[in-house]
């Protein structure tokens, strides 16, 4: 037999004083950029709800970002942060803010260098049109197919 191992969902109190640790780890660009994204995602929408995922010995972890579903993650690499948003492929940007994972059919990112300037009205929209896309499909339930009879024949 199987042994299911619950996954259990980081504190959000605690998940939130992770990414300030994070932030102030980097101690650079990297981490004042990260902490402007977190503070308009929060602008976007005061519902979001921060998380502390896929932390493990290689890797610390990533911060995530969610409502009604995962809305984007906020990443800080060499010389770059990336804010990859889980269901950006659906996401309508007309400003261009999407550089990155651009051939993906489900996630885009925008990768942010040092020096840039974030467009920010721009990102506070995709944030809100990431969480009614999230909401959108919680609210709509999906219809199951009809059961079929084993003993239904056609004639």
């Amino acid at each position: 037999m199987k042994k299911t191992i619950a996954k259990k969902p980081v504190a959000t109190e605690s998940a939130a004083a992770t990414i300030d640790a994070r932030i102030r780890e980097l101690g650079d660009w990297r981490g004042k950029m990260l902490a402007k994204v977190r503070q308009l995602i929060h602008e976007a929408d005061p519902e979001i709800v921060e998380e502390w995922k896929w932390a493990k010995a290689t890797s610390p972890g990533t911060p995530v970002f969610s409502h009604g579903g995962m809305v984007c993650t906020g990443e800080a690499y060499k010389s770059v942060v990336k804010v990859t948003f889980a269901k950006g492929a659906a996401l309508k940007d007309p400003s261009g803010l999407f550089n990155s994972s651009l051939e993906g059919n489900v996630r885009r990112a925008i990768d942010i260098h040092e020096g840039d300037n974030i467009n920010e009205a721009a990102l506070k929209d995709l944030i809100r049109a990431a969480v009614a896309l999230n909401l959108a499909g919680k609210s709509t339930p999906k219809s199951k197919p009809e059961p079929k009879s084993k003993h239904a024949r056609k004639v």
